[in-house]
């Protein structure tokens, strides 16, 4: 418990945050943008940047967008279809970004990766480069897969995943992963409201995602599968990672000041 604790306690001192947001925290039910939201999340990251914090946000939400400004009643099914809303999105995403972040001067850059990137050792350098080179500058990556030209056989899955990715290749201290419920449970907690949430796991074997659900949300993809999986992938690369409630973005700096709170994956360094 007391390593626990003390890997709670190290959150303080994290400098460099993959924080990654679903499309559930940026949209509404209806499909619109939750701008009150997003407003909140850029004056927090603007602020944790403030604070000398480097900060990588991978942010879904293109395809969801995109189908609401395409006025689509739903996630689109064919691919085709989801290739058109995210390119439609994705613009009107980085837009709201780029104004919202200005009001606190900052500017943002688009990075679209899909697997190929990675598992090319050339392209990757360059995209490492290109971190780092936008970090330096005080410019906020913002991640997404590269949807509109992505098949299965170079798709990264989801952007838990990807955010598990973006975070090893950055050499990040911290990942955050923000969702729609507090944590992980050990039990669907929308079946079972008196269900158990896992506050601090050091269990990194594939036995700890037997828990996890798999269905995602009405317009993303990634449900609590992917999101323990994508954290426990960090933590045993030695990078502790949180799941927690994005519907306050504040949540951001508690879990910068060390409070128990959403569901921590203790990097194997720290174990």
């Amino acid at each position: 418990m007391n390593n626990e604790l003390n890997a709670r306690e190290a959150l303080k001192l994290a400098k460099r945050i993959v924080i990654k947001i679903g499309t559930s925290s940026l949209v509404h039910a209806g499909g619109k943008m939750n701008l009150r939201r997003i407003e909140k999340l850029a004056r927090v990251l603007s602020e944790l940047m403030n604070q000398g914090r480097e900060i990588i946000l991978v942010s879904s939400g293109a395809i969801g967008v995109g189908a609401e400004v395409l006025k689509l009643r739903e996630r689109p099914s064919t691919v085709s279809g989801r290739q058109a809303a995210a390119a439609v999105g994705q613009v009107h995403l980085m837009q709201v970004y780029s104004r919202l972040f200005a009001e606190y001067g900052y500017n943002v850059a688009q990075i679209l990766l899909t697997r190929d990137t990675v598992d090319d050792p050339e392209a990757l350098q360059n995209a490492v480069n290109t971190f780092t080179g936008l970090i330096e500058m005080h410019v906020l990556p913002v991640v997404n897969e590269n949807d509109t030209i992505a098949v299965d056989e170079i798709k990264f899955g989801d952007n838990d995943n990807l955010s598990s990715i973006v975070a090893r290749i950055t050499g990040a201290d911290l990942l955050v992963i923000l969702t729609d419920i507090d944590g992980y449970y050990k039990d669907n907690p929308s079946e079972r409201p008196d269900a158990e949430m896992y506050h601090n796991i050091t269990d990194l074997s594939e036995a700890i995602e037997a828990a996890a659900g798999g269905a995602g949300s009405r317009l993303g993809t990634g449900g609590m599968l992917t999101k323990v999986h994508a954290s426990r992938l960090a933590a045993a690369s030695g990078i502790h990672a949180v799941i927690a409630n994005g519907s306050d973005p504040e949540i951001l700096y508690r879990i910068l000041d060390g409070e128990d709170v959403g569901t921590m994956f203790v990097g194997r360094a720290a174990q």
